[in-house]
This record gives C-alpha cells, sequence and structure tokens, in this order.
C-alpha cells in the first residue's frame, strides 16, 4: 500500500467520523427533551421539533460523548489527511445541517432559555441588566430558565438583547417559539460565517477545504454553536465579516461595534485591522470612530447598568480552567481566606501576553508576504484569549476557529480542535437539571482532570509557537 493511498484512506475514515459525529448531535436534538435537551414549553405545533421520545438520561450523554470525540479524532485527521473531495460539498453540507439543526431543539446547555427570559425582560418593561429571570415570578418563559441561572441579569451586550426581544416579541409567551426565532437569527449568523469563509479563500482549493473543516462543516462547531444556540454565533458573524471588509474603514467600524456590542470578549479582534491601519491614521480613525459610535449608542440606550454584570464575570474562574488548579495550589499553600481572582487575573494576562507574543512571531500565522494581516493578529491575540482566560466555555473556541480560517494553515488549528475537544467534554452537559447522580463523576472528577490537559495544552502551545519562531529567525546555510 503507497503513502498515497494509505493516507487516503485514513481520510476517508476521517470524514466518516465527522459524518458519524454530526448525525449524532442532530439525534440529540430530534429526541427531544432529555438530559442534553431542555424542554420547551408552548403549542406543540410551533418549531423547533421532536420525537419527544423521552429518552434515558445516560444514553444521551453517551450519544454526546461519542459525538464529541468522534468529531475531534475526525476534525484532526481531515485537516491532516483530506485533500481530494471538492470543498464546496462541506459547506453545502455544514450549511443544511445548520438549517436543520434550527428546527430541533437546542441541546448540551440551558443558555438558551436564559436569552429567552431576556428579552421577555425587555418586552414586559424589566431591565435583564439589573434582573433575573426569578422576579417574574409565574411568567411562562422567565420560569423555564434553569438552576443556578435564575438569579443572574444578563451578560450580554445590547445588540443581543435586542435580538432576543425580537424573538420575545414574536414568540410572546410561548417558549418553543421564542426560542426557534433566536435559533433562526443563529443558524442564519452561522451560515453568513461559512458563505463569507468560503468566498474568502476561493480561490485557494486547499484554503478553502481547511476553511470549511474548520468553520461550516465542523462537527464541534455544529454541536456547540449551532445545536448549543450560542449567542456567540452572533459576535462571530460581525468580527469575520469586519475583517474581509477591512478595506472599507466604515463598514469594518460599523461590524466590529456590533460583534463588542453582542459580546465584550470579541472585542479582541478589533485590535487586528488596528494594527494593519497604525500607519493609516486617518483610515483607522474612522474605523475606530464607527466602532465605538455603535457600541456607545448600544449602551446608552439600555444604561450603564448592563458594565455592571460584565465587570463581575469578568473575574470568575471557569471550573474546567487549569487557572482553577492554580486557585487550589494558592489556597493550599497560602490560605483559603481568598479566592486570589486579583492574582490569577495579572497572572492569566502575562499567559495571554506571552502566548500572543509567541504566536505572532512565526510566519505560520502571516496570510501574506508582507507581515502580520489583520486577520493574522487577530488569530494570534484571541487563540491566546481562549487558552489563557481564567473564565473559558467551549463555544468561546468559535471566535477563535472562525479567525483561523482566514489565515494560513499550522499546526495551531490542531492546538484549537484539541482545546474544543477538552473543553467540550468537560461540559458534557453544561446544565444541572436532568442530570441523574450517578453521573456526578462528570462534573465533580473528570472535568477538573481535564483541566491538567488544558494545561499541557498550553505550555505545549508555547513550546510550539518559540520553536517556530525560532526555526524562522535561523537562516538555512
Amino acid at each position: 500500500m503507497t503513502s498515497q493511498t494509505r493516507r487516503g484512506r485514513l481520510a476517508h475514515v476521517a470524514l466518516a467520523a465527522i459524518g458519524a459525529s454530526i448525525l449524532l448531535t442532530v439525534v440529540i436534538g430530534l429526541l427531544g427533551p432529555s438530559a442534553m435537551v431542555p424542554a420547551l414549553a408552548g403549542p406543540a405545533w410551533q418549531p423547533p421539533y421532536s420525537l419527544s421520545a423521552a429518552p434515558e438520561p445516560h444514553l444521551v450523554v453517551a450519544l454526546a460523548a461519542v459525538a464529541i470525540v468522534l468529531g475531534g479524532l475526525g476534525l484532526l485527521g481531515a485537516l491532516a489527511w483530506l485533500r481530494d473531495i471538492p470543498a464546496r460539498w462541506l459547506v453545502v453540507a455544514g450549511c443544511v445541517v445548520a438549517g436543520v439543526l434550527a428546527f430541533l431543539p437546542p441541546s448540551g446547555s440551558g443558555d438558551h432559555l436564559n436569552y429567552a427570559a431576556y428579552g421577555r425582560m425587555v418586552t414586559l418593561g424589566l431591565n435583564p441588566y439589573t434582573h433575573g429571570a426569578v422576579d417574574l415570578p409565574g411568567d411562562p418563559v422567565a420560569g423555564a430558565v434553569e438552576d443556578p441561572w435564575r438569579e443572574e441579569p444578563s451578560v450580554y451586550g445590547p445588540v443581543a438583547t435586542a435580538l432576543q426581544a425580537v424573538a420575545s416579541w414574536i414568540g410572546g409567551d410561548s417558549v418553543r417559539m421564542t426560542i426557534f426565532v433566536l435559533a433562526l437569527f443563529n443558524a442564519a449568523a452561522f451560515i453568513v460565517t461559512g458563505l463569507l469563509v468560503d468566498r474568502f479563500t476561493r480561490d485557494d482549493p486547499s484554503a478553502r477545504l481547511r476553511a470549511a473543516l474548520l468553520w461550516t462543516a465542523n462537527p464541534l462547531l455544529l454541536y456547540q454553536l449551532v445545536a448549543g444556540m450560542h449567542v456567540d454565533t452572533l459576535a462571530i458573524a460581525c468580527m469575520v465579516a469586519a475583517l474581509l471588509a477591512r478595506g472599507r474603514p466604515a463598514g469594518s467600524g460599523v461590524l466590529l461595534g456590533l460583534g463588542v456590542a453582542i459580546k465584550v470578549n470579541a472585542g479582541l479582534v478589533a485590535l487586528g485591522p488596528a494594527w494593519e491601519l497604525r500607519r493609516r491614521p486617518g483610515r483607522l480613525a474612522v474605523m475606530a470612530g464607527c466602532a465605538v459610535a455603535v457600541v456607545v449608542a448600544g449602551y446608552a440606550v439600555v444604561g450603564p447598568e448592563a458594565i455592571e454584570p460584565i465587570t463581575r464575570t469578568s473575574k470568575s474562574i471557569s471550573h474546567a480552567s487549569f487557572w482553577k488548579l492554580v486557585q487550589g495550589w494558592l489556597q493550599a499553600v497560602v490560605g483559603t481566606g481568598s479566592a486570589y481572582r486579583g492574582e490569577i487575573q495579572v497572572g492569566s494576562l502575562l499567559v495571554l501576553v506571552l502566548l500572543a507574543w509567541s504566536l505572532l512571531r512565526p510566519a505560520s500565522l502571516r496570510s501574506s508576504g508582507a507581515g502580520l494581516s489583520a486577520p493574522a493578529v487577530a488569530a494570534g491575540l484571541v487563540v491566546a484569549y481562549v487558552f489563557a482566560t481564567p473564565y473559558v466555555l467551549p463555544w468561546y473556541d468559535g471566535l477563535a476557529l472562525g479567525v483561523l480560517a482566514l489565515v494560513g494553515a499550522s499546526a495551531v488549528d490542531g492546538f484549537v480542535v484539541a482545546h474544543l475537544t477538552v473543553l467540550s467534554l468537560a461540559y458534557l452537559p453544561a446544565r444541572v437539571v436532568g442530570q441523574p447522580a450517578d453521573l456526578d463523576w462528570l462534573r465533580e472528577v473528570l472535568r477538573p482532570q481535564l483541566a491538567w490537559v488544558l494545561l499541557a495544552l498550553t505550555v505545549a502551545l508555547v513550546v510550539w509557537a518559540r520553536r517556530a519562531a525560532g526555526r524562522v529567525r535561523t537562516p538555512r546555510g
């Protein structure tokens, strides 16, 4: 067997794993309410639709675990071996699956129930930035929000809240219809992002295929962003569009502002175009002015109360983050009298700077011979952020993958895919309600152990990046 034949067979195995992963994600939603899928109140004729099969909790969690493992391994294999399939088929398949998932109930977490409740508050005249679902007792939409989030106000930007209010206005008292409208927004954003990335890479078949794997046909993103229906998808769409419109500073600035006004951490992408325009102050001023105007206008509408929840959550540490290990070490050595959040914030910033500096030095993140492009700078910063931040969830990696699809291939692709796979397993599922007691080990044992894997991946990424930079600096004799 020749090496080319072997690679072809491995590529087909990887593609089969991706297909199986996506199919399992669809099946989880199709089966209906379960440990993975929150129930949605409302008339049965309204979308989203499911079989309402009431699957056993262990079954659906196992299906999700297999979907994640197959998706991660299949994606890594496809990025390494897949060469001979037209990218357009993957793009079409991914868009079709995203459309189908919009008609199935969201799975994996209960975040979408919070979105519906925040929109409901707006339509009822309540401020979602100062109130939680608990402040609407007896309301059919707010009542669907799950613990432990019932008292939490919104941490999302004014544009996200506006879309949630539109969905609530259309859905009324029906949780189902409200969620369906939000799912349509979400799926449309995912598809538009995929089409933009595909158009950007259309002149290079290998880059186009890689972009399709990283975004549109990515089984892990279909699982997290589309089936999970996270608001991050909307912000990513704006940021990718902004990077591709950077030749038009006003349009790029408006898109950047919209992305930040959906989710603040997406603002890291704006540093990419800013770097590229650093020697063109007039165009930089136009872009920055438009972006700031959009953000300021949005927050002026919702009020300064919207800022406080964001600053509070920025100091949080997620349970799968390796910074949770650091927090435990500090408490064991120094004492448990403090959460050490301030010290960890400083430490994470230093790690972010180290990672960004290391990633932006190798030529692998440069999309042209002229030096670091806006997408390359944005990719380096966002990848550094998702690896270094103390508060990280699986769907945060979507921004990194969306921007990486715009730059050249490198080992960074594999690091981010592995990071997303591990995080997805750590939050299996990302909800507390409906979980059997004998699966508590997933949250109490597996999740903390996977933090060690994330730490190892972070160290490995730094080592690889610095070695790659050394190879670029050292000319061949």
